[in-house]
């Protein structure tokens, strides 16, 4: 991050120190909106949430090393007190990419949208361009207003590429995120099902995700995916040139001879503009082929070429907790955590994954329900339980109340011989299931965020610590 002073920051933000003794007070780590995050020499942002106001752990964090608290108020330690602690990180955000400007040369910026893979996207990318030049990229999955200016003041003056995940929860979110950073290159990766309920169908996620390319200039890059028409049709709504990814013909970027291994790695053939070149990932499950295409598209627009975008993606690791980790167990029990969050997509893809892995092995689905459906969550759950039968699970542990009955009773109906398990919550989870698995069983754990099923997942591994990644 670039450096910058108490008195600085709050001449950007237009706030008033409070309480702070040296105004040349500098901030020479990033900011935070998690107490338990700070580094010394860092920038606490007190946000006020439905259940925890940050504000009371201003002292907390300062204790911790934080040099000022960003807030609305006094909150008894060095504080930058401002009206909106949002907009004000936005100020710093836009402050920071100023900065780097001076060096004559502006960040690109990679905007990072989609229902689902966009962090998995973004990882890959950010561990591609490096070939290119200095990159830094969103952490986890911060790709909201809170999110994205925190990524940005992390931001150097070396930084070259920016790369950023962009969320929206409703039409005009990503139009904002664009307004305080405009991208150069606007990476589109499908419109699925993810949030349906908020926004109230697939062509209004689309209209949202569609605001990233219609920020693009007309030097830019839109990255569209060829697979999705929703995504496809996004052409007409950017001034930027194109370029196409997937298995469709007609695909700017696409493979072919794609294969999975026995523990479901993608090997292909990557091809663009009449050049090829060879991919063996270490990640897990074939949905990763389009998330590879990306992120090369991506890549290759921007002037890298095709070998060393190859040789990146064959190199790239899980970056993001909660994702298709694979980690065997001493006894061989292998669990599959894809637990960070789900929709009736993501739950596709993973379904597949897990029967492409097992390879002789008995099957364990352990399956939480999926959030902000709206009026979808029946019928979205009732596909997944259909689902969990087409693939041929054959044990399956439905977490969670009355959308977890209807996964659970569309399983038994479509396969009989299934054995359905029923779990309230991740309380009573745990148990039931380690008295069903047996040695060599592979176990994917799965559900949307809220079902906290990311720690069943932990708790299958932790009587097991030497258990090894795959």
């Amino acid at each position: 991050m670039i450096p910058i002073s108490l008195d600085q920051i709050a001449a950007v933000v237009g706030g008033r120190l409070i309480d702070v003794q040296d105004p040349g007070t500098l901030m020479t780590a990033p900011a935070v909106v998690d107490s338990r995050e700070i580094e010394p020499g860092g920038l606490f942002a007190a946000l006020a949430g439905e259940r925890v106001d940050g504000h009371a752990y201003a002292a907390q964090t300062v204790e911790a090393g934080a040099v000022a608290v960003l807030a609305t108020r006094p909150v008894g330690v060095p504080a930058v007190v401002v009206d909106d602690v949002l907009q004000a990180l936005a100020r710093l955000a836009q402050h920071t990419l100023s900065r780097i400007g001076e060096t004559g040369q502006q960040p690109a910026i990679i905007g990072v949208t989609g229902s689902s893979g966009k962090t998995s996207t973004k990882d890959l990318i950010a561990q591609v361009l490096p070939a290119l030049g200095p990159t830094t990229a969103t952490s986890r999955s911060l790709n909201g207003e809170i999110g994205l200016p925190l990524t940005v003041l992390r931001a150097d003056m070396s930084t070259e590429y920016l790369v950023l995940e962009m969320g929206a929860r409703g039409i005009g979110h990503i139009k904002y995120l664009t307004e305080i950073t405009p991208p150069k290159v606007g990476l589109v990766i499908n419109v699925g099902t993810a949030h349906v309920g908020e926004f109230g169908g697939r062509e209004a996620i689309a209209t949202a995700k569609g605001e990233l390319v219609e920020a693009l200039p007309a030097d830019g890059l839109a990255v569209l995916n060829a697979d999705d028409p929703l995504v496809a049709a996004m052409a007409e709504r950017t001034q930027a040139r194109i370029l196409t990814f997937g298995l469709s013909h007609g695909a700017d970027v696409t493979a072919d001879h794609v294969v999975l291994d026995s523990v479901g790695r993608p090997t292909f053939t990557l091809r663009y503009a009449g050049a090829s070149a060879e991919v063996s990932m270490t990640l897990h499950g074939e949905h990763h082929v389009w998330n590879a295409l990306a992120a090369a598209a991506v890549a290759l627009g921007l002037g890298l070429g095709i070998a060393d975008v190859a040789a990146g993606l064959s190199a790239a690791v899980q970056m993001t907790s909660g994702r298709m980790q694979v980690t065997d167990r001493p006894d061989g029990v292998r669990v599959v955590n894809d637990a960070f969050n789900a929709n009736p997509d993501s739950m596709r893809v993973a379904l597949r994954a897990l029967a492409a892995m097992a390879d002789g092995r008995r099957t364990v689905a352990v399956l939480g329900e999926m959030k902000e459906l709206g009026d979808d969550a029946v019928p979205g759950h009732q596909n997944v339980g259909r689902l969990v039968a087409e693939c041929g699970i054959d044990v399956l542990v439905a977490v969670g109340t009355d959308h977890a009955d209807a996964l659970a009773a569309a399983a038994r109906h479509h396969a009989p011989e299934l054995m359905v398990l029923r779990a309230e919550d991740r309380t009573t989870v745990i148990a039931l299931v380690e008295e069903k698995l047996l040695p060599g069983d592979i176990v994917l754990v799965k559900a949307s965020h809220s079902v906290g099923l990311e720690e069943t997942a932990a708790l299958l591994l932790k009587p097991d610590p030497a258990g090894a990644p795959v």
